[in-house]
């Protein structure tokens, strides 16, 4: 059992997938300092000095003036500057995201259709456009008129 769960481990596919949980968490951290701690300040400014990360709507019977204040006392909030925050966030990793998988894309490209097949007779590998196999000389019929033959050929039941 155990060196079921070595070799488990070991297999490419476990790892890659670990690194990739890895560098996305530590991704994500950069992403939500990069919208807490540079845009929206200047964003909150911009709008009149609002503190996103300070609006919340009280549900509770006690007063409180921030959110900080709020959790003090133990009051129930709406925190909806928070939510604000989480929605870029969103926005900001999707975009890269978006440019990730572009530029990757770029660099691989679909591999081409396939040239040949093989020969039905004697399964030797033939260009697709072969009206005649070049092994065993068997006429080839069009695939078109083959589906055909063959479905014309079989019996019913």
């Amino acid at each position: 059992m155990i060196k079921e769960f070595r070799d488990f481990i070991a297999r490419g596919n476990v790892i890659d997938l670990a690194v990739d949980v890895i560098i996305g968490g530590a991704f994500g951290k950069i992403v939500s300092s990069l919208v807490s701690d540079v845009l929206m300040p200047p964003l909150g400014l911009l709008l009149g000095k609002i503190d996103f990360s300070n609006l919340f709507v009280n549900l509770g019977d006690k007063p409180a003036k921030t959110l900080a204040d709020a959790k003090t006392a133990g009051v129930p909030t709406l925190n909806y500057g928070q939510f604000i925050d989480n929605i870029i966030q969103f926005f900001i990793l999707a975009f890269v995201v978006f440019l990730i998988v572009r530029a990757v894309t770029k660099f691989y490209k679909p591999a081409p259709a396939a040239a040949t097949k093989p020969c039905p007779f004697c399964a030797e590998t033939i260009p697709l456009a072969a009206k005649k196999c070049g092994h065993c000389t068997s006429d080839l019929a069009p695939a078109a008129t083959a589906t055909a033959a063959a479905t014309a050929t079989t019996p019913t039941a």
